[in-house]
Parts: C-alpha cells; sequence; structure tokens
C-alpha cells in the first residue's frame, strides 16, 4: 500500500496535486485544477491507468518491431507517462519532451524523477516553438498530448502546426495526438480536415460511445506519410481492457463531413469539456 503523503503545489496553470495511489506502492495521480493530468508507477511504467495513455501506447507498440528503439519527440510532458513507457518497452529509445508548464515541470522532476541513462530529455519551452526547432526528417513518432487546463491550445490544431508535425517527422513516421470532444464533433470534424490536407494516412481511435456521440471523452488522431498498419492497431485496441473502435478510410471521411482545414488565423482550443466529464474529487 502507498503510505505516501499527497503533494499540493501552485504551478503556472493552476494548482497541481500530487496523490498517492493506495493499492500500488509507487504510483502517483497528478492532477490540475482538479483535471487527471497523469498516472505514473514508478516500479512499473509500463502500467498505464488511463484510457487514452493505452491508446497511445498501443500506437507505440505498432510504430516498429517490439522492443525497437525509437526516436520519439513528445509535446506535453505531465508527469511522464508516455516517455517512461517508450523508455521501459523500448530501450535506448531517444526521447526528447516539450512541457511549458515550468512549475509542474519542476514538481515531477523533483517527486516523480525519471531513472539515469533513460534517454528522455525534458525541455521547458512551448511545444510548438520546439516542434519548429526539430529538424526536419529525424522523428519516428511524435505524440502530442497538450492540455491547456481541459482544452487543446489553438496554436496545436492548425494545418501550420500539423505542416511542422510532418516536416519533423520521418517518411515512415506516425503522428498521434489526444484530443477531447463530444458530438455534434465540430472541432474533431476540423482536425480530421486539417490533417488531411498535409497527411496521406489518417486513423482515429476512440471508444465507442463517444464516435457515437452519447459522451464527452477522449479520441487519438494518428497521421502518417505512409501507409498506417491499421489492421494490427484495430487488434490491440478491441482487445483491450478498455476496448476501442479504429476508424479509417471512407469513415474517417462521412466523419468529417463538409468540415474545412482551418489555419493559424481561425484555429480555436478544443471545447470545454462539460462539467465533470474529467475532474475527480
Amino acid at each position: 500500500m502507498n503510505d505516501s503523503i499527497p503533494v499540493i503545489r501552485d504551478v503556472d496553470q493552476g494548482t497541481a496535486r500530487l496523490l498517492p495511489d493506495v493499492d500500488r506502492e509507487r504510483a502517483w495521480l497528478l492532477t490540475v485544477d482538479g483535471a487527471p493530468q497523469s498516472y505514473v508507477d514508478l516500479d512499473a511504467p509500463e502500467h498505464l491507468e488511463f484510457e487514452y495513455a493505452r491508446r497511445l501506447a498501443h500506437v507505440v507498440d505498432c510504430a516498429a518491431a517490439p522492443g525497437a528503439p525509437l526516436d520519439v519527440l513528445h509535446l506535453g510532458g505531465g508527469a511522464l507517462t508516455l516517455p517512461r513507457y517508450v523508455a521501459a518497452t523500448r530501450p535506448g529509445s531517444r526521447q526528447d519532451v516539450a512541457e511549458a508548464d515550468l512549475g509542474l515541470l519542476e514538481l515531477v522532476v523533483e517527486h516523480l524523477p525519471v531513472p539515469d541513462g533513460s534517454g528522455i530529455t525534458v525541455h521547458g519551452t512551448d511545444a510548438r516553438g520546439l516542434l519548429e526547432r526539430t529538424a526536419p526528417g529525424s522523428v519516428d513518432l511524435l505524440i502530442a498530448d497538450v492540455f491547456g487546463g481541459s482544452r487543446v491550445p489553438a496554436h496545436l490544431t492548425s494545418v501550420e502546426y500539423a505542416r511542422a508535425a510532418r516536416r519533423s517527422l520521418r517518411e515512415d513516421g506516425i503522428y498521434a495526438a489526444n484530443l477531447a470532444d463530444g458530438a455534434p464533433f465540430g472541432f474533431l470534424r476540423s482536425q480530421l480536415a486539417t490533417f488531411a490536407a498535409v497527411f496521406e494516412e489518417l486513423a482515429l481511435i476512440a471508444e465507442p460511445a463517444v464516435l457515437r456521440g452519447r459522451r464527452f471523452g477522449n479520441l487519438v488522431l494518428v497521421a502518417s506519410p505512409s501507409p498506417l498498419d491499421t489492421a494490427t492497431l484495430t487488434r490491440r485496441c478491441a482487445a483491450d481492457a478498455f476496448p476501442a473502435r479504429v476508424e479509417h478510410g471512407a469513415a474517417l471521411d462521412r466523419l468529417a463531413g463538409a468540415a474545412r482545414p482551418v489555419g493559424d488565423g481561425e484555429a480555436v482550443a478544443s471545447p470545454e469539456p462539460p462539467d465533470g466529464a474529467f475532474s475527480i474529487g
């Protein structure tokens, strides 16, 4: 049992809390202003508690042969859940992480440090700024999980941003983003149109209830310049403890409908979640 004491600290974007998991000895839940941000088990970094994190991990697992190291760029750090997962399952990977909340970064480094030799380098900087400074064609996998409060910032939703993401990737590289939306999916549709204008291949991972518009929730957008192994991804997502569907091709075209790509000038943040959609306590 974890008998550690909760840690509460004001950070750049609100009040952060590190809450010990009573069932796992060195596991912690990170929240900011009551909204869950990350869950980390320091003894078992391959253990993923959040559904969206498990779906991003399925993308990681399908990105290359099992155990093969990857060059990964993470936009958004939180408690470094996915970087720790990659380091544990793909030793030797080189990973760069952008985290703009310096107070949050200091909290995580102090209380949830990553092991020496993990290959994880954290940069206290804006996600898009680091992306635009990344060498072209140097990234195998780009994972975007950036939320200002409970919303994806507008400057990480535009065609210009999507082009910067594509530029950073190798020709067989993969982009995966954690998004949040609900019916009638105005934000999601615009993201599908925006990334379809830049990438040749798209897929979407989500719980069926979210796709049917029954509730607001997380959706993982996957994009690549090269064909995606949607069959393997579909099997992994369907077999998960929290089953999800993988949509691609004509189904995604129908979902996008008449939505148009958005540029920097008209980009907006993802919608505010309904009360109680993600908050705890």
